[in-house]
Formats: structure tokens, C-alpha cells, sequence
């Protein structure tokens, strides 16, 4: 069996840290913003980490060589 690569679309999306956590953008912040309240907008620019073990588990395989240090 050879080797498994690297999926290409979760390394764009998804940003591994030196602690091993995982970040990821959250969803439904491109577009139609102006009817946000200011809190709803800061909130939702800021970072999502994943907390579910079992998604980690399968990030790690589909990352490979870049989730090594990945708790």
C-alpha cells in the first residue's frame, strides 16, 4: 500500500498551532454583514478551535505529516 497524501483542501482551511489545537474559520462570515450587531460581527471573526476528538482523529489522517504534533 503506498503512501497517503496530503488533502490539500483542509491544509487551506485548517491551521494547526505549535500546542497541537486546531483552527478553523467559521462559517457564514463572507457577505451581508451590515445587519450584524457589532458584537455578532467581532464574535464571528475571531477563530474557531476543533474540540470534537473523533474530527482530530481524522484531520491527523487526512494531514498527515503536518498534524504531528497534534494532541
Amino acid at each position: 500500500m503506498g503512501k497517503m497524501k496530503t488533502k490539500k483542501t483542509l491544509v487551506k482551511r485548517i491551521k494547526v498551532t505549535k500546542g497541537g489545537k486546531l483552527l478553523r474559520k467559521r462559517v457564514r462570515t463572507s457577505h451581508l454583514k451590515s445587519k450584524w450587531s457589532t458584537s455578532r460581527r467581532h464574535r464571528k471573526s475571531a477563530g474557531s478551535t476543533v474540540a470534537n476528538t473523533g474530527h482530530k482523529r481524522i484531520f491527523q489522517k487526512l494531514l498527515n505529516k503536518r498534524a504531528k504534533g497534534l494532541n
